[in-house]
């Protein structure tokens, strides 16, 4: 394995990193239309929180999944093509939030506008809670072929027990990050509520993750194979979650949202520790795919790598002054639409 095939695997882990720390409250949002909101006031207060940067936060997926086409081809190829319909499902999904926020904003009626907001609560869990149970069957193993180009895999092997919990434990922190976010940008009644349901979940998030934890011993070798950083990563995930909890305790906004972003990142972090150096890990250990065996050619690494260096910081610079822009709290607006609401 060379430093830039190491680099790139790393850099693929901090992309998806970074989806899921930014991605991860715009889902939460999504899901708090309808779980969160009394009326449609409410619920344009709480779209307008993630308006101005939904759409750059899904950026971090589109470059991950480009790093990994141009990176790693055949751990892209094994990937999609063996989680094709899951996939094509997370895609539907992100579709179906993405265009419901100009469709709603263009309804012409309440049913209209209601039926765009079940499409972008829809859009927002669908996403985090197949991303969970793709990761987690990536690193229990799957039935790969013997030429590593496809999978042999059935419906138990896509839909079981760690499977679920692993989507339900990413789409309940996604929420969790979400009503920490509309806290941290919001006023009035919505950032009451949530931090009202805020104290409610999290004792469930601890339960969630005790069973992930469980379920990770059993059906992983990660605690076999990598022990010492295997429970230093799950120590620091609860961690992060204590913090995030006690930050709503003491109604510290920002501390519990960095804390839940951090619960996405450790989490990551923790299967791509436990990959290392596979990419992909299959059932027959024999038939697991390498790093080294995986990586395109130095010479498009070393250009990937400086074209990277070179656009990166404006990428950033960027990102970070859109969100500085974007910084106050969002009232609710005393404006009646036409229909009255």
């Amino acid at each position: 394995m060379t430093a830039l095939e190491l680099l790139w695997f790393v850099l693929i882990g901090v992309l998806f990193s970074g989806f899921f720390f930014l991605e991860g409250f715009d889902f939460g949002v999504g899901m708090s239309v309808k779980l969160l909101a009394r009326n449609k006031r409410e619920r344009d207060q709480i779209i307008e929180t993630i308006g101005p940067v939904w759409d750059g936060n899904e950026v971090w997926l589109i470059t991950a999944g480009g790093a990994m086409f141009a990176s790693f081809p055949e751990w892209y190829a094994t990937l999609f093509s063996g989680f094709y319909v899951m996939f094509l499902l997370i895609l539907v999904g992100l579709i179906l939030r993405g265009v419901s926020f100009e469709f709603r904003a263009h309804a012409h009626s309440a049913r209209e506008r209601n039926l765009w907001e079940w499409a972008m609560f829809i859009g927002s869990v669908l996403p985090p809670f197949l991303f969970g149970m793709v990761f987690v069957n990536m690193i229990q193993g799957m039935p790969i072929a013997a030429d590593k180009n496809i999978m042999n895999a059935g419906f138990g092997d896509y839909v079981n027990l760690f499977s679920i919990v692993g989507g339900v434990a990413v789409t309940l922190i996604c929420f969790l990050h979400g009503l920490n976010y509309i806290r941290l940008k919001t006023a009035g009644n919505v950032r009451e509520r949530a931090h009202v349901y805020t104290k409610k979940l999290y004792p469930v998030l601890f339960a969630g993750l005790v069973v992930f934890a469980i379920l990770a011993y059993i059906k992983t070798d990660f605690f076999t194979e990598k022990p010492v950083p295997s429970f230093i990563l799950l120590g620091l995930i609860v961690l992060f979650a204590v913090i995030s909890a006690y930050g709503s305790h003491v109604n510290k906004e920002l501390m519990s949202f960095l804390a839940t972003g951090l619960i996405l990142v450790g989490i990551v972090v923790f299967i791509f520790n436990g990959m290392f150096p596979r990419v992909m890990i299959a059932d027959d250990p024999s038939l697991s795919m390498l790093i080294k065996n995986s990586a395109n050619s130095s010479y498009t690494l070393k250009t990937m790598t400086i074209v990277t260096v070179c656009i990166l910081p404006f990428v950033l610079a960027y990102q970070s002054w859109s969100y500085y822009v974007f910084s106050k709290r969002i009232h609710v607006s005393n404006k009646l639409d036409t229909n009255g609401y």
